[in-house]
């Protein structure tokens, strides 16, 4: 088993009208061990839909895009580097169904991706494999809770990231970065997770 973990930054909240502008991923193998990483920003389609309460979280303006290939250029760029840590040929874009997609509150990139795969006209590639770290944070520390042991005060990736000592490296949000956060604390919580037996 392989272990995608992505993370995007977008125009805004929504979807299918806001734009992924910043998509970052990193590769493991079946033992969390980095295989490779990627991180592109990306010129938004609908410049027009630009937030501003967006740009204060990842802090990226049209001007710093302005040199940023388009999505419907970076979709094959994310696969090739895919298939290139693989080690596999760039024809074998079926090894992409056999990944598990990661990331904190995972379904919102997987939701920004989708709407980019189809507005850039391609074929969604991945399966419905997934592991979210907010849900498996949630699990993780009930039941630490329920064995008087400290949990962090909320389930966003800054406090699960600083129950386990990492944090990023400034305010702004980078997409690679948190990528590389968040499979550090489902690495994290799944080894961890070895020490809870289940009684008979």
């Amino acid at each position: 088993m392989k272990y995608l973990v992505i993370d995007v930054e977008s125009t805004g909240l929504e979807p299918g009208y806001h734009e992924i502008i910043q998509l970052g991923a990193c590769l493991f193998d079946e033992n969390w061990n980095q295989l490779g990483t990627f991180l592109t920003n990306v010129y938004p389609i609908h410049e027009d839909r630009f937030s501003l309460p967006a740009m204060g979280i990842h802090q990226l303006s049209l001007h710093d895009l302005k040199d940023a290939p388009m999505i419907y250029d970076v979709i094959p760029k994310f696969e090739s580097w895919i298939l290139r840590t693989l080690k596999k040929p760039e024809t074998a874009r079926g090894v992409l169904k056999e990944l598990t997609l990661c990331g904190q509150s995972v379904t919102f990139d997987i939701n920004f991706l989708h709407f980019a795969y189809r507005e850039a006209k391609y074929d969604w590639p991945f399966s419905s494999k997934v592991i979210d770290l907010h849900i498996l944070a949630f699990y993780y520390f009930t039941i630490l809770k329920n064995n008087n042991l400290p949990i962090p005060k909320s389930l966003s990736l800054d406090s699960i990231a600083e129950y386990f000592g990492l944090k990023r490296t400034g305010e702004a949000h980078n997409a690679l970065e948190d990528a590389l956060i968040t499979a550090k604390c489902i690495a994290l919580i799944m080894n961890e997770s070895k020490k809870f037996k289940i009684q008979p």
